[in-house]
């Protein structure tokens, strides 16, 4: 317990120093001009962005749900909300239309020899978003959670093909969606909704064993039937949620969230949310897919609620997406154009990609635009 509390002490001080910081610097003219209350305030916001970044790097004491409040860096377990009934849709070739998702999208890609430990997701500019609503899209059968203020935030790994948790079968995949979803099912037998925006991770091991018309998925996964493209079935399990609101978070407050995923091998796997000054994470371990040893790749975006539906954005709609990403070094990373790889979810939004810039130093990253 002391070791804790000596990393959070650390951490505060760190949120303070961002604002100190801001108090002895140099100033331009125009913002020496500044009373003393906007020079406090703009003090506070750069102290709350610090904070935000401290806790999608602070993990979790152990597996659960975890929430946190500015200024406090310190994780407080709360109670964990029923695995949620949502099921991602994986991704189409045919039928793909040239917006975001549905394996068309930017993709972050580590340096040559490297594992992503974590990928961070968020928006650092949105404009002229007044509304969104999740619709359904006839090549996945209309599935999804659809209306206004339904959406996803994803971070997506790459289809891991080398997983321990694929038990040998050369042709299995593995795949983890760090996943936010403003609605989710209450259970896989229930069609009832939450009204509850949640936290959770979704876990695939796709074309696993050998289909013989029967449960062949390891314990704890749902066999949701055989593979489009092999002889094994599709297994997926998602782990218990941690609530972030009641009701739908509104689509005016995108500039606002930031979520990340993060896989340490023999440790947890973390899906973390900051939401203005609240933080929320779930954590589970990293053996139900062991994804922590190969995740190369990471994917995020905006997307429809689940089944394979489109986030549909009103018309003037422009989106600035930033994924920043930690492989333990300084090197940038590659932006993959989907003319190249492909993305590995199957919801979509009904943006079109803009341009794609990478760069290294503290905060590897790329950054790319979308717009309707």
């Amino acid at each position: 317990m002391q070791t804790k509390l000596r990393f959070s002490t650390r951490s505060l001080l760190h949120v303070a120093a961002v604002a100190g910081f801001l108090s002895v610097v140099p100033l331009s003219s125009a913002f020496a001009a500044q009373t003393g209350d906007e020079v406090a305030d703009h003090a506070e916001t750069q102290a709350r962005e610090a904070w935000r970044g401290i806790m999608h790097e602070t993990s979790a004491p152990s597996e659960g749900c975890f929430h946190a409040s500015y200024p406090s860096t310190q994780w407080q377990e709360v109670e964990c909300a029923e695995a949620p009934g949502y099921r991602s849709a994986l991704p189409k070739a045919k039928n793909r239309e040239q917006t975001v998702g549905n394996g068309y999208d930017y993709v972050v890609q580590a340096p040559s020899g490297r594992l992503l430990n974590s990928a961070i997701g968020s928006f650092p500019k949105v404009t002229g978003v007044k509304s969104e609503k999740s619709v359904g899209v006839a090549a996945f059968g209309d599935g999804g959670i659809l209306g206004p203020n339904e959406y996803t935030l994803q971070v997506n790994t790459n289809f891991d093909g080398h997983s321990p948790a694929c038990d040998g079968y050369s042709y299995c995949l593995a795949w983890q969606q760090y996943a936010m979803s403003t609605n989710t099912p209450v259970s896989i037998t229930s069609g009832k909704l939450t009204d509850k925006t949640e936290v959770f991770i979704e876990y695939w091991l796709i074309n696993y064993g050998v289909d013989n018309g029967s449960d062949i998925c390891p314990s704890g996964f749902i066999d949701v039937g055989a593979d489009s493209e092999g002889p094994g079935d599709d297994c997926v399990q998602n782990t218990k949620a941690t609530v972030i609101a009641k009701g739908q978070l509104p689509i005016t407050d995108l500039a606002s969230l930031k979520l990340s995923g993060s896989a340490k091998p023999g440790g947890t796997d973390a899906a973390t949310v900051t939401y203005d000054t609240e933080a929320y994470t779930a954590t589970v371990s990293d053996r139900l897919t062991g994804i922590a040893s190969g995740w190369t790749q990471a994917e995020f975006n905006v997307l429809g609620n689940a089944g394979g539906s489109k986030a549909d954005f009103n018309t003037g709609s422009s989106v600035t997406v930033k994924v920043a990403v930690s492989d333990g070094s300084s090197t940038a990373p590659t932006c993959v154009p989907p003319s190249e790889i492909d993305g590995t979810t199957g919801e979509t939004n009904n943006l079109t990609l803009g341009k794609c810039t990478a760069a290294g130093g503290s905060s590897p990253s790329i950054q790319f635009t979308e717009s309707h």
